[in-house]
């Protein structure tokens, strides 16, 4: 490791810890070694910065950057620091213990490439060290440029699911593919937010990469233009534009309020319609999102959970005083028509919840999961699939209602 013991023959030191005390990570030390083996050292704060400047930094690759809460109050020396690695073309990994999500947020503004929590997951520092060292992906090239200046007021269509495996993000994905693909002749523009930033699956859905270029775009909303938010789009079929969820699993409070006020305003400005698939936890831009739709779809199913949370959701809104209003409940694996027992069960269910039922989708059954795990859309592989042809109406309707709108303003 770093120790000052004599060698007769030194290897070329391609990384180095930086941190207050590296004992305080004794982990990350055990991690360095089993991925470096002796070509590795140790920094202070203040010594990191005077280290950068000597021809010994040279052959340095990338630091790993530990810092824990007791860190917090030296944020401009820790931004510094990072700065100073950067510029010299060394890569920065942020190793972080029981910080708050600001200060995780200003370090990754500031450019650090990798972020581990720490105590390290098995083989986590590794991976993170693959992944720089990893030659940069291809460029993908994105036909749709924004026009600066665009006014459009699309419109914001939300799908939240109130219980894990409601239908939520298939929901969302194919709802912006039949909006986008309405026909060849009237095919109105189509953005999909993946805002769920840890377990979006958007692109697992659409068969799209996850890119560095959302987390950019996403740390640096404040200066946010035209430019950087047309290339954290990915285009699908060139019908649809897709903002996938970040590469990395970052804290849902990471984004602020604005940040998103931001992102979906932009989306909103460019775009007929902006369809969002929302993480199933409320976090402090969930209110944003609903003061900002046209139309709420909280996804339920025909079971206690969902009740449940439902009706936790419905208070939640009222106690803050939320446009309770534009949730539209929508009922996933509905009853079939002829299942009576089924269909007075939803009514029983939607009366002792006092909430409507508006919308009731059917089961689609083995060809729904077959659709995701391929990385299409319904319409594409299963068009006749009950829950396609459910969803396919709804979209005709919202554009339908769009376009009444639009004629009466």
């Amino acid at each position: 490791m770093s120790s000052g013991m004599p060698q007769t023959e030194t290897p070329a030191i391609v990384a180095c810890t930086v941190s207050r005390d590296v004992q305080n990570f004794d982990l990350l030390i055990e991690d360095m070694e089993a991925a470096l083996g002796e070509a590795w050292g140790d920094l202070g704060f203040t010594e990191a910065l005077a280290f950068f400047g000597q021809a010994e930094a040279e052959p340095l690759q990338f630091i790993a950057l530990a810092i824990d809460s007791a860190d917090e109050g030296d944020l401009p020396l820790m931004g510094e620091i990072i700065s100073q690695a950067k510029s010299r073309g060394i890569k920065v990994i942020l190793i972080a213990e029981d910080v708050t999500p600001a200060a995780l947020h200003t370090l990754l503004r500031q450019g650090a490439d990798e972020f581990v929590p720490y105590p390290l997951p098995e083989q986590e520092l590794q991976a993170a060290i693959e992944r720089l060292q990893a030659p940069p992906p291809p460029t993908v090239q994105n036909p749709h440029q924004l026009q600066s200046g665009s006014q459009r007021e699309g419109a914001v269509i939300v799908c939240h699911g109130l219980a894990g495996g409601t239908g939520s993000t298939t929901m969302a994905v194919n709802l912006a593919w039949e909006l986008a693909a309405l026909s060849e002749r009237e095919e109105p523009s189509v953005c999909l937010l993946d805002l769920d930033l840890q377990a979006g699956s958007v692109s697992t859905y659409l068969d799209l990469p996850r890119r560095e270029a959302v987390m950019e775009m996403l740390s640096e909303s404040e200066s946010m233009d035209e430019d950087l938010f047309g290339q954290a789009l990915l285009p699908f079929q060139e019908k649809l534009q897709v903002l996938t969820a970040p590469s990395e699993m970052v804290p849902l409070d990471l984004l602020s309020p604005e940040d998103i006020a931001r992102v979906v305003g932009l989306a909103r400005s460019h775009f007929d319609f902006v369809v969002i698939d929302m993480p199933h936890t409320l976090v402090q831009w969930s209110e944003t999102v609903l003061n900002m739709a046209h139309v709420y779809f909280a996804l339920i199913e025909l079971d206690m959970r969902s009740a449940q949370n439902a009706l936790r959701l419905k208070r939640a809104l009222q106690a803050e005083d939320l446009p309770l209003e534009k949730l539209r409940f929508a009922l996933n694996r509905a009853p079939k028509f002829t299942d009576l027992t089924g269909k007075s069960r939803v009514k029983r269910m939607a009366e002792s919840l006092g909430i409507s039922i508006d919308l009731q989708l059917p089961d689609g059954g083995k060809q729904i999961l077959q659709s995701c795990d391929h990385g299409l859309p319904l319409a594409v592989s299963a068009a006749k699939n009950p829950l396609r042809k459910e969803i396919a109406k709804l979209a005709a309707s919202l554009h339908e209602l769009g376009r009444s709108e639009a004629e009466a303003a």
